[in-house]
């Protein structure tokens, strides 16, 4: 793939715009799926939480979150217009025990300790300032919540040609580092590994990628 396709894939990955952003997102629901449900799956959420969802994207996933527990309330926050767009149109029947809101991406737009749960999934090469946005979810995280941090390890991360764009990568030891300089106390690291298919073609790969479940 030419480098300007690379630039343009890598762009919408981080905020997706427009119809390729669209037709992203779908990719990257596809073949995000895996690693969503592990996320969702170590939040152990129970009836009558509420669950925050950083980078939501189409928000395919949203009744498989739903169905996990009774009368739960999901909100979705999302930097790009038209992943905020396709999450409403495809989630209508939601509507009742979900929201969606836009926001810049530094600063979480909630008051205090007001989520049971929050998870983000592939989200973490793309924050300014990884440190004062870990405290922001700690800010807005219940004293008993969980919050659960998902992403590529950067070995196999850097074999994926778009990552040159814009993404900061972590090994485990780099994101438990930053983790430690921020007011979170505890932190469990699970490996995960899975085969999906490429983000530029059609052939499989072997994707190696770490669950951070972290506690107050």
């Amino acid at each position: 793939m030419e480098k300007e396709k690379l630039k343009l894939l890598a762009y919408n990955l981080a905020n997706p715009q427009g119809e390729k952003g669209i037709e992203v997102a779908e990719m990257m629901n596809t073949t995000n799926i895996g690693m969503t449900q592990e996320s969702v799956k170590a939040l152990l959420i129970e009836d009558n939480e509420s669950v925050l969802e950083i980078g939501h994207g189409n928000a395919g996933h949203l009744k498989g979150i739903l169905d996990r527990a009774k009368n739960l309330r999901y909100t979705g926050i999302d930097i790009s217009e038209t992943m905020y767009n396709e999450a409403v149109r495809l989630n209508k029947e939601y509507k009742n025990q979900s929201e969606f809101i836009l926001y810049d991406g530094e600063q979480l737009p909630f008051g205090d300790k007001v989520f049971d749960k929050i998870f983000t999934v592939n989200t973490v090469y793309f924050w300014k300032n990884p440190v004062n946005f870990l405290n922001e979810i700690y800010r807005v995280l219940k004293d008993s919540g969980t919050f659960v941090l998902t992403l590529g390890q950067k070995e196999f991360m850097k074999t994926l040609p778009f990552t040159e764009f814009d993404f900061t990568l972590y090994t485990n030891k780099e994101i438990e580092e930053v983790v430690s300089k921020t007011y979170f106390k505890r932190m469990k690291i699970s490996e995960k590994e899975e085969e999906i298919p490429s983000k530029t073609g059609k052939e499989k790969i072997k994707r190696i990628y770490t669950v951070l479940t972290i506690k107050k």
